[in-house]
């Protein structure tokens, strides 16, 4: 350190260069700062969490190059220096690697938007309402009442399913009814209508999934409120039921039916 110390060819010129440097830096620092957050307020989706750390890592690299400069017109060797700096930042890469993969994913996050606070997402098992987009995590409040901090790098490497994006969620009951099928098709869609909850605006279908004369199985497809699919379709299930038994219908309605293969069973 002495020798380095001593290697250094300092006068009165160096000595004000050095100063100019180090002044330059300064004001170049404040104006990257103002600039820096006047742009960013026009991207609203970025946190401010990651705002400030954006504003951090220009105005401390703007400070460290005005440093470098300054020594170097002091007569200083900058490479001391540079290994020093390679040493911290690859250290600094080991140790944050984490921490960076999350920031960038947070960044990617908040420009292309995906998400929203207020949406709900299902990701990596869970399903809830997003409530904050930050530099770490996207934070989401489950329907059981749980809070879920989600790392931003798990968000986008696992499928990203937005249950709010088009408004409306469908879900599926299945009916199946003892008796004839004359007129069953319309009076299950007119009863599935009128249940609170189910929308309008969406076409409720009635598929045939099985028909015997002793037997129908129909699968019911209504759309709802992102957030009310479960509370919707007990209410389907019961006014369904109810609907049916008040035409002395037997039937019996069962939610969340299992999913139909996608080719038939053929008989040789």
């Amino acid at each position: 350190m002495a020798e380095w110390v001593a290697s250094l060819d300092i006068d009165g010129w160096s000595l004000l260069f050095a100063a100019l440097s180090l002044i330059a830096a300064w004001i170049l620092s404040r104006l990257a700062r103002r600039g820096l957050q006047r742009l960013l307020v026009r991207l609203p989706s970025l946190g401010e969490a990651v705002k400030t750390a954006i504003v951090r890592i220009v105005v401390y690299g703007i400070v460290l190059v005005g440093i470098g400069v300054a020594l170097g017109f002091l007569g200083a060797s900058v490479q001391p220096l540079l290994a020093v700096a390679l040493i911290v930042g690859v250290v600094l890469v080991l140790v944050l690697r984490g921490i960076a993969d999350n920031f960038a994913a947070g960044v990617v996050l908040q420009t292309r938007r995906p998400i929203e606070v207020g949406d709900v997402l299902t990701s990596d098992d869970v399903e809830g309402e997003v409530l904050e987009l930050n530099g770490r995590a996207v934070v989401v409040k489950t329907f059981d009442g749980r809070v879920v901090h989600l790392p931003n790098g798990t968000v986008l490497q696992q499928p990203l399913v937005n249950e709010t994006a088009h408004g409306a969620r469908r879900s599926e009951v299945e009916v199946r009814i003892g008796g004839p099928a004359e007129g069953m098709p319309e009076a299950i869609a007119a009863a599935v209508r009128a249940v609170d909850g189910v929308h309008q605006r969406e076409h409720v279908d009635v598929l045939s999934r099985s028909r015997s004369p002793e037997r129908q199985v129909y699968r019911v497809r209504f759309w709802h409120h992102p957030k009310h699919g479960t509370t919707v379709s007990s209410a389907v299930v019961d006014g369904l039921a109810d609907a049916l038994a008040a035409r002395g219908i037997p039937a019996t309605v069962t939610s969340d039916p299992p999913a139909a293969p996608l080719t038939p069973p053929f008989d040789n």
